[in-house]
């Protein structure tokens, strides 16, 4: 899983354009940058859980450097846009503040099934996000970064995939064991990661309160979704969670995931105004 197809100084910095740039946006990628940025500490943690699996741990590991190098992409082309920010620092803020527990020996997921069901739950939701951001800004390198990265995440979710089904051969997680971990990972959505990201990125000179920094990000980032995204998002979740991805419960589920999508963002911008 070679980087060679894409590379960050082959990105056309030269077309940078900063008058097509909100500060919403700009907002938004810097902690993006910082989440993918710490693609290395999760191969720590998902090489402990897969430990006698030396096939998935150089997985783990290859997967990894392309993580890192989202985030440093991303990095980039917020330090570019405003030199004034300084990624390192805000790294470092980001991971002083906020800790991913990697001595494990086992998933939390409580199968290695279950960990794999996760992880295709986390490609679906960024291979989305970047797509949304792809196609909601005007700027083209960060365009450019934000087509990559989907469809590394994208590619990501089919590796994983691969491996879910390898598991599910030995362990028989059946469909509600599946759906239960989906929907367990969707709703960690809304926990300290992106909220403390968003707030390291942004807001670091004040008091960390984490409803102020989730609501400052929900509005945002959920702002960019359109109802295909939500589609192809439905879709995915429900292939790794064994169940029909084209099939009239997909239609259901895409709508009241766009419907509750755009009510949180609503909400998120009343609160985060007030």
């Amino acid at each position: 899983m070679a980087n060679a197809h894409w590379t960050i100084d082959a990105l056309p910095w030269d077309r940078l354009d900063r008058s097509k740039v909100d500060s919403d946006i700009l907002k938004v990628i810097k902690a993006a940058a910082l989440v993918e940025y710490n693609g290395h500490i999760y191969a720590d943690y998902l090489c402990n859980v897969f430990n006698d699996d030396e096939i998935f741990k150089q997985v783990a590991r290859d997967w990894a450097v392309e993580e890192v190098q989202h985030g440093e992409a991303l990095g980039r082309w917020a330090q570019a846009v405003d030199p004034a920010w300084d990624f390192q620092a805000a790294v470092q803020r980001f991971r002083d503040g906020y800790q991913i527990p990697v001595q494990v020996d086992a998933s939390t997921r409580g199968s290695r099934s279950g960990e794999l069901v996760a992880r295709c739950i986390v490609e679906t939701g960024t291979s989305s996000y970047y797509t949304a951001l792809a196609e909601a800004t005007d700027e083209p390198v960060l365009k450019q970064i934000c087509k990559h990265i989907a469809a590394d995440e994208f590619r990501h979710y089919k590796l994983f995939y691969d491996h879910l089904r390898r598991y599910l051969d030995k362990e028989k997680l059946g469909r509600f064991g599946r759906l239960k971990v989906s929907l367990s990972r969707i709703n960690e959505t809304e926990d300290d990661e992106l909220s403390y990201a968003f707030h390291a990125a942004n807001h670091w000179e004040r008091p960390y309160v984490r409803e102020k920094a989730y609501n400052d990000y929900v509005s945002r980032a959920y702002s960019y979704y359109k109802p295909q995204h939500l589609d192809r998002m439905v879709s995915m979740v429900f292939k790794a969670s064994g169940l029909n991805p084209q099939g009239w419960l997909h239609g259901v589920a895409s709508r009241f995931a766009y419907s509750r999508m755009k009510k949180q963002a609503a909400e998120a911008q009343l609160k985060a105004a007030a």
